[in-house]
């Protein structure tokens, strides 16, 4: 078994295209399309798979959709193990305008599952032997799920002494959280709706996650920022990283392969500066490719010398 295990319920294949400037009703001109496997635990798979993380990628996938995902996860070499799921695996689309630098993006809900997909992941996470060390969950739900299935699946990994990290958002992230996870990683736009508040200043936002971990819902929070970077926080260290200025080709997967570096770093051993100067450098390095490229070690190697890790 591998040392961590990625859990995506909705993957996808990722379209990028470019064009002038989206006008409605005109027909638009673009640019080759370029196809890239999707998803949240399976972007996250890539970026440790790159890093040399030993890991699994748990997916549902079917139809003629999920027949290309197959062929492009196979092209990167990732362990994989696709769950039959129902209808077709989703297709999602960025395009971005050559003329203002915007980027749009498409995202269709993913197909229902059915319950014997539902039956075979519920399995996996609880019999797999041996257990794997890290279990990723991430990704939006797809259609008709029930609410707390990443609550139920966070439970029974921990039951099992795995370390269970946790990206996610809406009704799904508040429950998985009051299930308890070792580590979750919002947005701010997430906390903000987790929270109900504002948090305008750095401030309010590390003491949002510190209340986070008081209460016994995460042992670490990673809260990404944006263009002001990261802070990672637990109960007796709260860190803040400034985001690296790079030109930025598209934004698609920097959360992944942000939350993809801190995995790496602490299913390797290393403490939480180091996770989160790996994490940062991960997410600034995916930012310079297109699409759902993301980043490759090379250039995270090479930032992150450059990444600022500061005590709070």
């Amino acid at each position: 078994m591998a040392a961590v295990l990625t859990i995506t319920l909705g993957p996808s294949v990722d379209t990028w295209t470019t064009t002038p400037r989206l006008v409605p009703e005109a027909k638009l001109r673009c640019t080759p399309p370029l196809h890239q496997p999707g998803g949240g635990g399976i972007n996250v798979a890539r970026v440790l798979h790159r890093l040399g993380t030993d890991v699994l990628a748990l997916h549902v996938a079917s139809g003629p959709t999920g027949t290309a995902l197959a062929a492009l996860l196979d092209h990167e070499q990732l362990p994989v193990l696709a769950v039959a799921g129902a209808g077709d695996t989703r297709r999602a689309w960025a395009v971005a305008e050559t003329d203002t630098g915007r980027e749009y993006r498409f995202v269709p809900p993913a197909p229902a599952l059915p319950p014997s997909a539902i039956e075979a992941i519920t399995a996996h996470v609880a019999t797999v032997q041996p257990a794997p060390r890290y279990v990723v969950l991430s990704g939006s739900l797809p259609t008709d799920c029930e609410t707390d299935f990443h609550a139920r699946l966070a439970h029974s990994a921990r039951s099992r002494g795995c370390i269970v990290a946790l990206d996610g958002s809406g009704p799904a992230l508040a429950a998985a959280l009051e299930s308890g996870v070792d580590v979750v990683k919002p947005s701010l736009h997430e906390m903000r709706e987790l929270t109900g508040a504002q948090l305008d200043t750095l401030q309010e936002r590390v003491a949002a996650c510190r209340s986070l971990v008081a209460s016994g819902r995460a042992g670490m929070v990673a809260l990404t920022l944006g263009s002001q970077g990261a802070v990672l926080v637990t109960n007796e260290v709260a860190l803040h990283a400034p985001a690296l200025q790079v030109r930025a080709a598209g934004t698609v997967g920097a959360g992944d392969s942000f939350l993809a570096g801190l995995v790496h770093e602490m299913a390797n051993g290393r403490g939480m500066h180091e996770a989160l100067r790996t994490a940062t450098a991960a997410g600034a390095a995916t930012v310079l490719h297109n699409g759902t490229s993301l980043c490759d070690a090379g250039d995270v190697e090479r930032l992150r010398p450059q990444v600022q890790v500061q005590s709070l």
